[in-house]
């Protein structure tokens, strides 16, 4: 039988109230115990908990972001998506208040949101616009590479972009240098508790996953290279008159 919990949840979330939502569920951890909300979570829709998550990070920590465990928080993650944040700012805040409340599990909750459908977009996502300093995180092993001075990928020419899928392809493909190198730098390096602990983490806790992210990011930049292609095959076309020129020019 559904905990009437889930009910109540569910109906707050739908009149658009997160907090009251987020508060029926620890009240179950206040009276039942922690263990008790954890069995609760597991009839609360991904949905449902992917809403009630995206409210809070580390600054405003939940008790539902406290005993999520990895299968329940990575079944709602992969639903990201259907917020359309395009900087994906809450799903940043919200996974790294899950990922680092315990160091020890942050590789157990990467690893299975990676083998989830859709697990490895939502771990790219997660990086944000932080695209450049990942792959050259994968090329290079260090996150010493500046970029700054020439703006993001956005503003980069097709010739460029193109140099740098190559070397992305050298990497993944000759001498497996991505997943098969060691390490040139600590974890306690890059001890953020952010995206550099994690894409360190990624790297060389979960090799596989971290290149099959290293190829979303790739296959974003060649895409990004065909929309700049037929930008500049439209741009150059020649311009065709309009009627009235036309009438214009006849006369």
């Amino acid at each position: 039988m559904t905990h009437p919990v889930v009910i109540k949840t569910s109906q707050l979330i739908l009149a658009g109230d997160l907090k009251g939502a987020e508060m029926a569920l620890a009240n179950i951890a206040d009276t039942e115990g922690d263990d008790a909300l954890v069995t609760v979570l597991n009839d609360v829709s991904p949905k449902d908990l992917l809403a009630i998550m995206r409210g809070f990070d580390g600054s405003r920590q939940s008790v539902v972001n406290l005993v999520v465990t990895p299968e329940q928080f990575a079944r709602a993650v992969v639903l990201e998506y259907r917020y359309r944040d395009q900087t994906h700012a809450a799903l940043h805040g919200m996974m790294n208040a899950v990922l680092y409340r315990d160091d020890d599990l942050t590789a157990e909750y990467l690893e299975t949101i990676g083998e989830l459908e859709g697990g490895y977009q939502v771990l790219a996502d997660y990086f944000g616009e932080r695209d450049d300093e990942i792959l050259a995180f994968a090329i290079s092993g260090d996150f010493s590479e500046d970029y700054e001075a020439e703006g993001n990928f956005e503003s980069r020419s097709i010739s460029w972009l193109n140099e740098k899928i190559h070397e992305i392809d050298e990497a993944l493909h000759e001498g497996n240098s991505i997943t098969g190198s060691r390490p040139k730098i600590t974890r306690g390096d890059v001890s953020d508790r952010d995206w550099m602990e994690t894409a360190w983490v990624l790297r060389y806790d979960l090799p596989d996953i971290f290149e099959q992210i290293v190829i979303t990011l790739r296959d974003r930049l060649a895409n990004r290279v065909e929309d700049l292609e037929e930008t500049a095959a439209i741009e150059s076309r020649p311009k065709q008159a309009s009627s009235s020129e036309e009438e214009e020019s006849a006369l």
